[in-house]
C-alpha cells in the first residue's frame, strides 16, 4: 500500500489524496477528478481506475506486491487522461 501511495503521489504536484472511512481516493486537482480509488480488504486491495467521467471504472483485485507493478502503467494512464 505504501509503495502504491508513493507512486501515485509522484505522478504530479496536483495529485490530491483523500482518506475516506473505508477507502482512499486520489484525484487530479481540487475539482476532484477521481482517477484512482483503493479499497483495502483483509488480504487484498480493490483498485479502480477511471480515465474519464463518462467511462465506467476498471476494477481489479490485487493480492500480491508484484501485481501492483503491473498496474502502475494503467494508473499513470488514468492520471494523464482524466478530465
Amino acid at each position: 500500500m505504501l509503495e502504491l501511495r508513493n507512486f501515485v503521489k509522484s505522478l504530479g504536484d496536483n495529485v490530491i489524496e483523500e482518506v475516506r472511512p473505508h477507502r482512499i481516493v486520489y484525484s487530479k486537482s481540487l475539482t476532484f477528478r477521481i482517477f484512482l480509488d483503493i479499497l483495502p480488504k483483509n488480504d487484498s486491495l480493490v483498485i479502480s481506475t477511471r480515465s474519464s467521467r463518462n467511462e465506467s471504472a476498471a476494477i481489479l483485485t490485487v493480492k500480491a506486491v508484484e501485481e501492483v507493478e503491473h498496474l502502475k502503467s494503467q494508473i499513470k494512464h488514468a492520471y494523464l487522461t482524466i478530465r
